[in-house]
């Protein structure tokens, strides 16, 4: 039995740390498994725009990757979900970026989407809200992780 790739939504923060000592290891290690096949990279206009502002070698990294992955489109779909999260009190309206790449993986079906954004994404408190609004709204629940939650580890 072949096995499906996991669609994975990568946000922003995601592709800056592949160049960020810090998350450097796990970040590379994620997108090695994109590259492997295991995960199809969702990605979407606002990581683009975001990233218009990066470092030249963050944005070599994103349109490398970008042939091979699934484009998410901004849809009035995407837009009510955000404006849902907001309403709910998740994130203000200053953080409206950080809810539309929650809503666009979740209209998008993605299994999980990767973060290193802990204030308002990866976020314990946060998490089980986005959800609560996704099941309200008719949309399934979605894992939320950091890049070392979902990378293989040598045993």
């Amino acid at each position: 039995m072949t096995k499906r790739p996991i669609k994975v939504y990568a946000d922003t923060s995601v592709y800056g740390g592949v160049f960020d000592e810090e998350f450097a290891e796990a970040s590379q290690a994620f997108f090695d498994l994109v590259r492997s096949g295991e995960f199809t990279l969702c990605v979407s206009e606002v990581v683009h725009q975001e990233l218009s502002a990066a470092p030249g070698n963050v944005n070599e990294l994103f349109m490398e990757l970008l042939p091979t992955a699934q484009l998410l489109d901004i849809e009035a779909e995407s837009l009510e979900l955000q404006q849902a999260y907001i309403a709910e009190g998740i994130l203000t309206e200053k953080w409206y970026d950080d809810a539309l790449h929650v809503a666009l993986a979740a209209v998008a079906e993605c299994n999980i989407i990767v973060s290193w954004n802990f204030k308002h994404i990866v976020n314990f408190r946060k998490i089980p809200l986005f959800n609560a609004v996704n099941v309200l709204k008719g949309y399934r629940q979605i894992a939320i992780h950091s890049q070392l939650e979902v990378i293989d580890y040598e045993e």
